[in-house]
């Protein structure tokens, strides 16, 4: 048999078909060339190499389109930057408050000791002679400072008896809730060098501020024996301390 000879395609074909078409096209050409060929046995023209095969490129086909967010190499938009975990519950973690603490012992939370945070009693002692010991317990919440000494005033007395200064502390008694401070009275002179002496049977005891004769709070008024106390112009009292064996001198 006569070898085989394809037939052009004509030029308006060609220009008549896109790109792809025309690939098309020849890819249909060498099909047919193919048909053609095994019909011939004589060995005498191409050889049959089977059915043509089509490579990816033989059909241009249209890219895909890229959705935002989709794909193996997209970021998620909820995806969690690398060092950015917060801790569990999403709570911001935090070195330690200092705003709010509910520590008595901060500076923020410490108050003046007076008669509306504090109870305070008081009791005549056999010793030393004459003596009268102050308690005052902390009855609130936060820390309360006792500064320089109590101010006592008996019923309508018109004088204010005067401090001890070698019983001044070297730091202000401070008193942590339920804890308590004391200050110590010479009610009277033991040699009965006193004068004016008389039996009181209230008495007011007043605080002081952060600066000294400056007003502190509420006064107290805590309760005097049945019989009242005897004192006279030798009334004295101690700063506030932190025993009482120091407030008593003993």
């Amino acid at each position: 048999m006569p070898a085989f000879r394809s037939t052009p395609a004509t030029s308006t074909s060609r220009a008549a078909l896109p790109r792809a078409g025309r690939r098309l096209g020849g890819a249909a050409a060498l099909a047919l060339a193919a048909l053609a060929l095994t019909a011939c046995q004589d060995g005498t023209g191409l050889q049959d190499e089977g059915a043509a095969t089509f490579s990816d490129s033989a059909v241009a086909t249209p890219s895909a389109t890229a959705t935002p967010g989709a794909g193996s190499g997209s970021a998620s938009g909820s995806a969690t930057k690398p060092g950015s975990a917060t801790k569990s519950g999403g709570a911001k973690a935090t070195g330690g408050d200092a705003k709010g603490s509910s520590d008595p012992s901060t500076e923020g939370n410490r108050v003046t000791c007076n008669g509306s945070n504090t109870a305070v009693t008081v009791q005549t002692v056999s010793r030393p002679l004459n003596h009268m010991l102050i308690t005052v317990k902390n009855t609130g919440r936060k820390n309360c400072d006792l500064t320089y000494h109590p101010v006592l005033r008996f019923d309508e007395m018109q004088w204010a008896p005067a401090a001890r200064k070698d019983t001044q502390p070297q730091a202000v008694v401070t008193l942590a809730p339920g804890r308590s401070g004391y200050a110590g009275a010479l009610l009277s002179a033991a040699d009965g060098s006193g004068e004016g002496g008389v039996t009181g049977h209230r008495l007011t005891i007043a605080f002081q501020g952060r600066t000294p004769h400056s007003d502190g709070g509420a006064s107290a008024v805590p309760s005097l024996p049945a019989a009242g106390v005897y004192y006279d112009s030798s009334l004295t009292v101690t700063y506030w301390q932190q025993s009482a064996s120091d407030a008593l001198g003993s």
